[in-house]
């Protein structure tokens, strides 16, 4: 009787081991999904007359030129997070976008190109094709839309109401979205405004709609918020998606101008439920690389 027992405790404290092992194993493998830092970051360029180098000059370095080196910049972020992670673990993805499509239909080869992504079966040489594409071709798109300078405005509006979440947002993803913009936003399809008894709300923001709502003084958060202005809301839920804004650059003639205009962007993102954002000015590209690098890799 003691012998058969015996046999039973032992049998019982296997049991309970094997079960405690398969435990820490599932969990172990929940860890590692919970823990995925698998990138997907998007690249939005606003192709208006902002980086025309006639229409708005810059002698110390010319927009465009900007924005390709930021562009660099979170390629870099990319390319870094990636080689910081174990192989198996590839699943990131890079695109760039443009709303509406520039005339030129290389353009669409262009972003093809641009368009790059990363699994385990990636060869190590992919690294240098994607740096390779990615000092050359973001300029070629610049220059082919100052040639044809047929600048029609950035749909930005129209974007985020229709594009961002097919385009911009994967599950089980850290979502970026980079916006390189001067802040302004508008397009003439997408044109309207929306009139309350407590609010004024427009798909677009020009210098000449902050001079007529009178936001020209240090009073301008005060009149922003009595009177209601600010961008139509163009999504209900962007909580899984980053938003970083490059590029503000200000009419001259009013000194809270870019006040203004981040205050516009920020209100916006919070409405959408945007968790993470950031709206940065047109600084130099070695002022804002630290800022990008930062961002992508979240420390």
């Amino acid at each position: 009787m003691k012998k058969i027992l015996y046999v039973l405790v032992m049998i019982s404290l296997l049991s309970c081991c094997k079960k405690g092992t398969e435990t820490e194993k599932d969990k172990a493998k929940d860890s590692i999904v919970i823990d995925s830092n698998n990138m997907n970051i998007s690249i939005l360029i606003d192709l208006s007359d902002r980086i025309d180098p006639k229409t708005n000059p810059n002698p110390t370095m010319e927009y465009y030129q900007r924005d390709t080196e930021y562009i660099k910049a979170i390629e870099k972020g990319f390319l870094n997070h990636i080689k910081s992670k174990k192989i198996i673990t590839y699943d990131d993805q890079m695109q760039v976008f443009f709303n509406p499509e520039p005339s030129d239909p290389k353009m669409n080869e262009l972003t093809k190109e641009l368009k790059v992504s990363f699994n385990k079966d990636t060869p190590r040489n992919y690294f240098d094709s994607v740096d390779k594409k990615y000092a050359e071709l973001p300029l070629n798109i610049y220059q082919s839309a100052i040639k044809d300078s047929q600048y029609v405005g950035s749909d930005i509006w129209e974007f985020f109401k229709n594009k961002v979440n097919d385009y911009c947002i994967k599950d089980d993803r850290r979502n970026i979205l980079f916006i390189l913009t001067d802040g302004y936003m508008y397009h003439e399809n997408t044109k309207f405004d929306e009139k309350k008894e407590n609010s004024y709300r427009t798909s677009y923001l020009t210098a000449k709609l902050i001079k007529a709502n009178k936001l020209t003084n240090s009073d301008f958060k005060n009149s922003i918020e009595k009177n209601g202005y600010g961008f139509v809301k163009a999504n209900e839920n962007l909580s899984n998606l980053e938003v970083i804004v490059l590029g503000i650059n200000p009419e001259k003639g009013n000194p809270f101008e870019e006040a203004v205009i981040k205050q516009y962007w920020e209100n916006w993102c919070k409405e959408m439920k945007i968790k993470k954002y950031q709206i940065k000015s047109a600084d130099l590209p070695s002022n804002l690389e630290p800022i990008i690098l930062k961002a992508i890799s979240g420390k």
